[in-house]
């Protein structure tokens, strides 16, 4: 999980290093890169491609796409440390998905810990001028339908193969970026380029880790590692970015964090009791 975590770190660097390029460009790069791969091994295995749940997956990658360029959106437009922690809320969301959607259960602690949460969220918009309610929104926008996406791969966990449950989130954003791209197409220069396929294959390892992490011990002890990212991206966007906050930011970071990360051990705990 640790290798997880600094590779989707190094990800997102490479969106920060290209403010120039349009989300959706980056979005439409990334994810040919891993379709052509998930491609190769779902035909060397020799899976069904579409799968039998077919209206869910689609449904799948449409939240994914429109998740991921929010989320190249907030990288490329407000500080790298506050992007980070916007996109880490997702496991509150999914849990609220959760109650609603698939009728789970949220303990009083769980419900505290989300307030807990947002108070971080208003800390970091209300301090650092950077950061407006229009990226808020959009961060928490990308984050609650990264929840739904993530909501559907656990209902279909045990329904399709993960290999489908990961081919039709590139499937879906790699036309609909190039269409979307077409009319605000930026051409890259080579550097550009070799930012472009480090994104989409670091992104491929980093999804290979991490499955590998969750197949290896609880969700919720490998979980909690990747939330040290947090600390790396405010060091690295201190030093690369010249990104400094207001200690009250510094404040919010570590409420939604804390929020996030009991909320995962809890919710996980009672997924186990259950």
């Amino acid at each position: 999980m640790f290798f997880a975590t600094i590779f989707f770190m190094v990800v997102k660097i490479g969106v920060k290093l290209l403010p120039h390029i349009p989300p959706m460009e980056i979005v439409f790069f990334r994810c040919l890169i891993s379709f052509i791969i998930t491609y190769f091994l779902l035909k060397r295995k020799g899976y069904n491609i579409l799968g039998h749940n077919r209206f869910l997956l689609i449904l799948r990658g449409v939240f994914g796409t429109i998740a991921l360029y929010l989320y190249f959106v907030i990288l490329q437009e407000i500080p790298l440390a506050t992007a980070s922690t916007l996109i880490y809320i997702t496991p509150l969301f999914t849990s609220l998905v959760g109650v609603v959607v698939l009728k789970e259960k949220m303990t009083n602690i769980q419900w505290i810990l989300l307030f807990i949460a947002f108070i971080g969220i208003l800390l970091i918009q209300g301090y650092d001028s950077r950061v407006t309610v229009k990226y808020i929104f959009i961060g928490i926008t990308g984050s609650l339908l990264a929840a739904f996406a993530y909501s559907i791969i656990r209902y279909l966990k045990d329904k399709e193969k993960s290999l489908v449950l990961m081919i039709y989130f590139p499937m879906i954003a790699c036309p609909v970026g190039a269409l979307l791209s077409y009319f605000n197409w930026v051409m890259p220069s080579y550097y550009d380029y070799f930012i472009l396929i480090g994104i989409g294959v670091f992104t491929q390892f980093a999804q290979y880790f991490m499955t590998r992490a969750f197949q290896s011990s609880e969700v919720s002890k490998v979980s909690i590692i990747s939330y040290v990212e947090i600390l790396f991206v405010i060091v690295i966007g201190d030093i690369y970015f010249n990104e400094s906050f207001e200690t009250l930011v510094y404040l919010g970071m570590f409420l939604v964090t804390f929020g996030v990360v009991l909320n995962v051990i809890l919710f996980r705990s009672d997924k186990q009791n259950i």
